[in-house]
């Protein structure tokens, strides 16, 4: 069945871009659970491991810019992790106040068993890698248009 365009269409659910970013987030983050659970891990830890197997020994500050997390809810995740014997964390000798978070032989090993969870999601997806890629970009740019500074945009 069509939608029917009225003076009111722009405030119906299911014309709000947010919400099926929204509903395509929590769909994602389902999807993932199961390829996550026999690692013992859950979504934000798994991004936490993405960074640190890209790069090892950041910082919490860090970690957070490039999770957009910040570090009230970073700091327990980031403790749990630790608890798990996946990560250190130690504050940097430069500067006490930093803590620069580094893999363990036990999360460096994870990385084998992770390999194949992108592969795994794309054919979930059902869409070729080439769509999934532009949805990708497109998301990001959305993502700092959005965190950009305003001009002027309000009703």
């Amino acid at each position: 069945m069509a939608s029917v365009i009225t003076p009111n269409a722009s405030l119906l659910l299911d014309e709000q871009l947010c919400f099926a970013l929204y509903a395509a987030s929590r769909a994602m983050t389902a999807a993932y659970r199961p390829l996550l659970e026999p690692l013992g891990l859950t979504y934000p830890q798994y991004l936490v491991l993405l960074v640190l197997w890209q790069d090892d020994g950041r910082s919490v500050g860090e970690l957070g810019q490039r999770l957009a997390l910040d570090s009230g809810t970073l700091t327990p995740l980031l403790k749990r992790m630790e608890a798990a014997g996946l990560v250190t964390r130690e504050r940097r000798q430069s500067d006490e106040r930093d803590v620069e978070i580094r893999l363990t032989r036990a999360g460096r090993a994870l990385h084998a068993r992770a390999r194949p969870i992108p592969q795994c999601l794309l054919a979930r997806a059902g869409m070729s890698a080439t769509t999934l890629g532009r949805l990708r970009n497109n998301l990001a740019q959305l993502t700092r248009s959005l965190a950009s500074e305003p001009e002027g945009d309000n009703p």
